[in-house]
């Protein structure tokens, strides 16, 4: 099974995360299992300094696998480049569909959020992979469609026939 794969793009502030956690409910109230992959430019750590897991990372390992009856991570320590996005798709479970924050210069299809109060540009201008633009304010996407950022079951509606899934 080949997920379908919807990218969340913008500038940070924008309101990607908020959308996205609306969506990812509305999205399993239709019976669709979700996957969702996050990006970010930052370093950032799961781990606190004493825990046994930071301990074994400190130590050396290369991946430690932490489980519980509730969940279940792998902390992988990446050597070289940033692992591309498919690498890390394939690393998932199969679902129906992974929504992905950020990532936006790699190529696939994207739904930027754009926020024009922020001041900052807008992305689609250089991404021809950008397929809708949501936001709170009239905007000029060209042929984009412009969706309302501040009513996820319109994104929704619109993402379910972008990507043909059941609805």
């Amino acid at each position: 099974m080949t997920p379908q794969v919807l990218g969340i793009v913008g500038w940070s502030g924008s309101g990607k995360t908020t959308l996205l956690v609306a969506l990812v409910p509305l999205l399993r109230a239709r019976g669709l299992t979700v996957s969702t992959i996050k990006h970010t430019h930052h370093g950032f750590d799961m781990d606190r300094p004493g825990k046994d897991t930071y301990r074994h990372r400190e130590a050396g390992a290369h991946e430690v696998l932490v489980a519980s009856t509730a969940r279940w991570a792998l902390l992988h320590e990446v050597v070289g480049e940033e692992p591309a996005l498919p690498d890390l798709l394939a690393k998932l479970d199969p679902v129906d569909i992974v929504l992905v924050e950020g990532f936006k210069a790699h190529p696939f299809p994207k739904l930027e959020v754009h926020r024009p109060s922020l001041g900052k540009p807008p992305i689609w201008p250089e991404a021809p992979d950008v397929a809708a633009v949501a936001s709170d304010e009239a905007v000029n996407a060209g042929v984009r469609p412009v969706l309302p950022l501040n009513d996820p079951a319109s994104v929704l509606a619109w993402m379910t026939c972008y990507l043909g899934l059941p609805g």
